[in-house]
């Protein structure tokens, strides 16, 4: 039943490869293909002992729900009518990711790279701070994505969907460059044309930062995308429009990144408090 659940994700709905792998990992936590609704709850314990943040347990149910939802043969979408099993959703603690600052992005942008790696490093850094892309996004971007013309790129985001970004001037200054050394149809091509590994990049980051004396975030490189929403904000950017920037399904997703603008409301709060104006 799993490999004919895939075959339709596959086949009839056209999702990516990626997806599919999701798919997979979660559904090699069932124990059988019909699982019981007790059966479901041994599944969340399992993955809480295993030390699965519940982030990542929420993700695994949406793709489990999935499954026991198709196992009942409807054609219908899933509801809370629905009477199969299902995994229910665990509370996330709402933690405020954290950023570069806008010193930090200075340090990297200005620094000066000597060989052609360097050089593609500095160009992907400028591009993730400059369009607020999913690091695998760039990594995936081709020549044929760009046009330097209307300072756009064609990226394609999760569940292999399409959208246009804008990009600034300098980003293309940056670009153009690297497309006068670069040999192959991938933009940030490995040196035997591949797609470079997240890791080899995570990797060449760290080292960089760590020789600019630039504070590190947790989670380095999607760290770049929340600073690029923060600074949209900062700057007056519509909450609508960032959604579509980033590729978020629904704005909720959006939203969280107001939680990031605590300098912000500390900075206008001395304006506006009465105890400010009383003194």
């Amino acid at each position: 039943m799993y490999e004919e659940f895939l075959r339709e994700k596959r086949y009839l709905l056209n999702v990516s490869e990626r997806t599919l792998t999701w798919y997979e990992q979660a559904l090699r936590w069932l124990p059988h293909p019909h699982p019981d609704q007790q059966q479901l709850k041994e599944i969340v314990v399992r993955m809480r002992e295993r030390g699965l943040k519940p982030q990542s347990i929420n993700s695994y149910r949406t793709a489990i729900n999935s499954y026991l939802h198709w196992a009942t043969g409807t054609d219908r979408a899933c509801s809370p009518q629905c009477d199969h099993p299902r995994i229910a959703r665990l509370k996330e603690p709402q933690t405020i990711p954290q950023t570069y600052s806008t010193e930090d992005i200075k340090k990297l942008v200005s620094w000066r790279p000597k060989s052609h790696c360097e050089r593609r490093l500095l160009t992907l850094i400028a591009m993730l701070a400059d369009t607020g892309c999913r690091v695998d996004e760039l990594l995936s971007l081709r020549w044929s994505d760009v046009s330097f013309d209307d300072l756009l790129i064609c990226v394609r985001g999760k569940g292999d969907k399409q959208r246009r970004i804008p990009f600034s001037l300098e980003a293309r200054r940056l670009l153009f460059r690297h497309q006068q050394q670069s040999k192959f149809d991938l933009i940030f091509a490995s040196t035997t044309g591949v797609k470079l590994g997240r890791r080899n990049v995570l990797r060449d980051v760290r080292l960089l930062c760590q020789k600019l004396n630039v504070h590190l975030p947790v989670r380095a490189l999607h760290a770049f995308r929340h600073t690029f929403a923060l600074h949209y904000l900062r700057k007056g950017g519509s909450v609508f429009h960032l959604q579509r920037a980033l590729g978020h399904t629904t704005l909720e997703m959006t939203r969280r990144y107001a939680n990031l603008m605590t300098e912000d409301l500390q900075a206008v709060h001395q304006k506006v408090s009465l105890l400010s104006a009383a003194g």
